[in-house]
């Protein structure tokens, strides 16, 4: 894991999303404000940006743009998670934090970056892993 954090932290120096911590508190009376949106392109198989930087313990909804000519996904979570999605065999994603991204599409999802831990997110179909779709999601 800390060869993925140091890929991916030189990596990703240039480029980041940011959302900011306050968005989705209250809103006017007192109604609840909608998550606040990150998009993240995919591009030549890379995502732009390969570094989030989110609220912990904020749910934020996150837009995936694939400008391949090729199916994609985002996965987020831990390395268990990667793991999982990584060995597993589901095409269609369901759970927050995992969105297929068919070819020159749009897609989005909702996750909420725990508390206290790092965090990542890639693509699974194959070989993409391993090709470097991956990304880093760190603390606001």
């Amino acid at each position: 894991m800390t060869a993925l954090l140091d890929r991916l932290g030189a990596r990703a120096g240039a480029v980041a999303a940011v959302v900011g911590v306050g968005l989705c508190t209250g809103g006017l009376g007192g109604r609840p404000q909608p998550p606040p949106v990150v998009t993240v392109a995919i591009h030549h198989s890379r995502f732009v940006p390969d570094r989030l930087v989110l609220p912990a313990g904020r749910l934020v909804r996150i837009v995936v743009r694939n400008e391949d000519p090729i199916d994609h996904e985002l996965v987020l979570g831990d390395l268990a998670v990667q793991a999982r999605h990584e060995h597993g065999t589901d095409r269609v994603h369901h759970e927050s934090g995992a969105v297929s991204v068919p070819a020159d599409s749009t897609a989005a999802t909702t996750w909420t970056l725990p508390r206290g831990q790092p965090a990542f997110f890639g693509c699974h179909l194959p070989g993409h892993w391993a090709y470097g779709m991956q990304g880093l999601v760190v603390p606001a």
